[in-house]
């Protein structure tokens, strides 16, 4: 007999309820949102305008939009380059486990997936920072599987610690925690937070992600606000794009980034934009109807509605689309990327996530940005 699937909008025991409208007004903006009633009209209004409304940045989501994509570019590059020059940021994530409590149907990590499990010791997480450190590198993102389990908060924040004596600025990826629990991995050196919706939109949710602590759409949802209670500098969105319907999707992702920078206005916001990748044991999941053109759609609308906003490119995406985004739109890219447990310093503890698109080493993406007449940047941030 199958397991009765939880109620995914019921909290589960220790995840803590925070006072937020942020949530409704994410949903209602949503719901309201029609991208097949977008007219041509509409999308030449948006570009007019110095600053987006809600119905503006619909607007550059709709297909609508498409045949305005050049002059979506234009806009963007001058807004990249306002805010941010011709910098570009350099980082690469380290897995230090793979364990997860979530079966999440698109996810190489998700507890039903026979991969090979795996779990850093802090010995083997100071070598791979080492070898990490060495490439010149000053950012590093500290990732997990959804175990609390396996990895729990004080582990993480060793690993955080530990990762704050070799680089200037530390991400997490991990879990979702309680504002406490944030505010403690800040005193780790934990400078920003990355949580991703995956979609939106309630009833996909469910089918996705069937069952696990990551059921619970509104504690993750609420993620990012309860990090920055907890005092962290920075949290970044993302919808994985293909889950759900994109366009519907990165509305609510940059909606919901757009009510969090009104309440928090001196956090630092960041997107990302990544879509859905095969993994072992699932060669077959792909983006669907998310093609290179409709992601570039999705990052000029983010950029144009938050012009200051970062916005990273992963691996998940060909070096070509890479390479061509960067200075455009994104503002920080990943390299010397590997996403199994461990795997810069020695053979890697655990199965990878997904399967990556570009394997070029930090030498390799340093030029590559010195040849489009870009600045590599490896440190933007000091901590005192």
């Amino acid at each position: 007999m199958a397991a009765k699937r939880t109620d995914p909008m019921v909290y589960q025991p220790g995840m803590a309820i925070i006072a937020s409208d942020i949530r409704d007004k994410v949903l209602k903006n949503v719901d309201n949102y029609d991208y097949l009633k977008v007219s041509a009209r509409d999308v030449e209004q948006a570009l007019k305008k110095d600053y987006l409304s809600m119905e503006d940045y619909g607007a550059l989501l709709s297909p609508a939009a498409t045949p305005y994509l050049e002059e979506m570019a234009k806009k963007a590059i001058i807004e990249t380059r306002k805010h941010f020059g011709n910098s570009i940021g350099l980082f690469t994530p380290l897995y230090i486990a793979n364990y997860c409590e979530n079966n999440c149907v698109y996810c190489g990590f998700n507890c039903q997936n026979k991969i090979r499990r795996g779990k850093l010791t802090m010995a083997e997480m100071e070598r791979e920072l080492e070898v990490i450190a060495k490439t010149g590198l000053t950012e590093i993102l500290i990732l997990t599987g959804e175990s609390r389990h396996h990895s729990g908060v004080e582990y993480i924040g060793a690993a955080v610690k530990l990762a704050a004596e070799y680089f200037a600025t530390v991400g997490i990826e991990i879990y979702p925690l309680n504002a406490d629990e944030y505010a403690y991995l800040k005193k780790c050196g934990a400078d920003f937070v990355s949580v991703y919706q995956e979609t939106y939109n309630l009833d996909k949710y469910q089918q996705v992600h069937l069952s696990g602590p990551k059921r619970v759409f509104p504690y993750r949802f609420d993620s990012q606000e309860r990090a920055l209670m907890g005092g962290m500098r920075g949290v970044s969105f993302g919808a994985l794009l293909g889950l759900g319907d994109f366009r519907k999707d990165a509305f609510a992702t940059g909606v919901h980034a757009y009510f969090i920078q009104q309440k928090y206005p001196h956090a630092e916001i960041g997107f990302s934009t990544p879509r859905l990748r095969p993994f072992i044991n699932n060669a077959d999941n792909n983006p669907n109807d998310v093609h290179e053109q409709q992601l570039l759609q999705v990052m000029l609308a983010y950029r144009l509605l938050m012009p200051f906003a970062g916005i990273t490119i992963s691996t998940r995406e060909r070096a070509g689309f890479r390479d061509h985004v960067i200075g455009m739109v994104a503002t920080k890219i990943s390299a010397g990327v590997r996403v199994g447990v461990g795997g810069h310093e020695q053979e890697e503890k655990g199965d990878e996530q997904f399967e990556i698109s570009d394997p070029r080493s930090v030498t390799e993406v340093h030029q590559m940005i010195l040849n489009r007449g870009l600045q590599p940047v490896y440190r933007d941030y000091i901590r005192v």
